[in-house]
């Protein structure tokens, strides 16, 4: 990675950050993706809706960009009837679809953060009017912490389904050898102290 190419900087720890999410899906049947995880709704499936929807509005409509496909992206108006709209499946959407979607997002939004100065000027239209003025790299950064943030609430999703862990696919970040049941027993055994 060439650390004076900072678009492409930005691009390699964006691209991190989606596969880590898409990971967190892969092998999960339709049901278990779908499904409420928290007392909030939290859900995989909802979790790659909304990071698909976010990164066409900052990489789409800050930088005057339309989504090129009519009828794919929610509208305000949908948004105005739901406001949960993009945190999760309807019926006729299937974990396929909302992936193939997040991919064909990534190279819309790839087209903006490739092709631009990160120095270029866009509107974020629904933040206070002090703050609405931001460049390529801010959005860049704040989209890459949206994605990590929401990663990271997969791999919790994900563990409580059916204990698959790690960073990555092929690197787990975790020690191979772990007993996480004696390590979870321990710590719950010092929580206990705190009664």
């Amino acid at each position: 990675m060439n650390l004076d190419d900072t678009n492409g900087f930005l691009l390699h720890y964006l691209q991190a950050s989606r596969d880590a999410l898409l990971w967190k899906v892969e092998g999960v049947s339709e049901y278990d993706a779908r499904r409420p995880l928290t007392a909030t709704g939290t859900n995989l499936a909802g979790l790659v809706k909304h990071v698909a929807h976010t990164e066409i509005g900052y990489f789409g409509e800050t930088f005057g960009r339309e989504w090129p496909v009519a009828g794919e992206r929610i509208t305000v108006e949908q948004a105005d009837v739901d406001p949960h709209i993009d945190l999760y499946l309807a019926p006729d959407e299937t974990v396929d679809d909302i992936i193939a979607f997040y991919r064909r997002v990534w190279e819309f939004s790839n087209e903006t953060l490739s092709r631009r100065p990160v120095s270029d000027v866009g509107t974020v239209r629904h933040w206070p009017a002090d703050r609405r003025r931001k460049s390529l790299g801010e959005i860049a950064t704040h989209v890459i912490a949206e994605t990590a943030r929401h990663a990271g609430h997969a791999d919790i999703l994900r563990e409580q389904l059916d204990g698959s862990i790690g960073l990555r696919k092929n690197n787990t970040n975790l020690p191979d050898e772990a007993d996480w049941s004696v390590h979870a027993a321990r710590l719950q055994e010092i929580a206990e102290r705190f009664r």
